[in-house]
């Protein structure tokens, strides 16, 4: 549960410090809470991955040119155990504050950019697209890539930059198809961008890869499998939101017009009830990390896979090789095989920076 810390409590030093001390400016962009697991083991040393208020705190010291992604929480005093307000901290370090979509437009790239846009995590793409609100206030990740890019360009000694769809992987552990799809294109939407940055400056290095694989989606066999995967198309919200709709004094017609509402299905009345059940026996939920609440994604997800096609193996991560993609100066270090520890030393060895 550590982040960069070894056996013994060794502090291994976070790549985008080495970096950093290089003379290069940094970023971090995200669609979970921007001192989520991920960025910050790119940045931070923490005891607890959980202790998302002290790696607040620790990215201030930093200095990092952008940070964007959700978790307003964790800056916000109002939030946060010690009451601190490290909103005030970062003006008073010259860093411009932005909330809300809109105000991406109007920032000075000259200034360190701070940019938190929930309390939480960002929405799930599909669930953005179908709320107005959400549509309007919350970036896409292509936007805060974007906006990311035009802030560190102009850096001398260049410029790091890690740009996560880290709900992709939330989605997965809800075996949520139609949660994962999406947000899995808005992060192909943010490397079109990143690519073609990298195409017309010819000197940037960019690096495509993931953490770790989850669950193990997979197209089921059967003679309808075309045809019931392009319904994707057609869904409009993620299971996440169909479930927090829910409570256990609803009635089956509810919980059927809801599913109808996001998915564009009717389920059966046995089906219903049977979700209705599981509100009322929440002891017998499955729980974890990215399920907080108790809710049954397992069991919406099975009773969506004669609809979607799609199967699980299971609801957490997996041991498999995952992919690794390179363009630009530095991309023939790359080997057919790499261990993941092997990536930090060829992204060095790639931007001549010494370990």
């Amino acid at each position: 549960g550590g982040i960069n810390i070894g056996r013994g409590g060794i502090e291994h030093q976070p790549i985008w410090q080495k970096f950093i001390n290089a003379g290069k400016k940094a970023g971090i962009v995200t669609t979970v809470y921007a001192t989520h697991a991920t960025p910050a083991g790119f940045c931070v040393n923490s005891k607890s991955r959980n202790d998302q208020d002290g790696i607040a705190e620790k990215y201030l010291k930093l200095d990092l040119q952008v940070i964007m992604g959700g978790g307003q929480r964790y800056f916000d005093p109002k939030f946060r155990a010690d009451n601190k307000d490290l909103y005030a901290a970062f003006r008073s370090k010259n860093y411009n504050i932005v909330k809300v979509r809109d105000e991406l437009n109007s920032i000075n790239n000259n200034q360190p950019l701070l940019g938190l846009f929930c309390e939480g995590a960002l929405p799930y793409e599909i669930d953005r697209q179908s709320n107005k609100d959400l549509y309007k206030h919350v970036p896409t990740l292509k936007e805060m890539t974007e906006v990311a890019l035009e802030h560190l360009k102009g850096s001398a000694n260049g410029f790091v930059l890690q740009v996560e769809a880290g709900k992709v992987d939330w989605a997965a552990h809800a075996n949520d198809a139609a949660g994962l799809l999406y947000d899995q294109m808005a992060f192909d939407d943010a490397i079109e961008v990143a690519i073609k940055f990298a195409e017309e400056d010819g000197e940037t290095l960019v690096v495509i890869t993931t953490d770790h694989g989850n669950a193990n989606p997979g197209m089921m066999y059967g003679k309808n499998v075309n045809e019931n995967f392009d319904r994707l198309q057609t869904f409009k919200y993620t299971n996440e939101w169909i479930l927090n709709n829910l409570t256990k004094d609803d009635s089956t017609t509810k919980v059927q017009d809801i599913i109808k509402e996001a998915n564009n299905y009717t389920i059966s009345n046995k089906q219903a009830l049977f979700i209705l059940d599981y509100y009322k026996n929440l002891e017998k939920l499955e729980t974890g990390l990215y399920n907080y609440k108790n809710l049954p994604f397992k069991l919406l997800s099975i009773m969506q896979q004669d609809y979607h096609s799609i199967g699980w193996i299971s609801d957490n991560h997996s041991g498999d090789y995952v992919e690794l993609a390179a363009y630009g100066p530095g991309s023939h270090l790359l080997k057919g095989f790499m261990k993941n520890t092997e990536l930090h030393y060829m992204l060095l060895e790639a931007c001549d920076v010494a370990d």
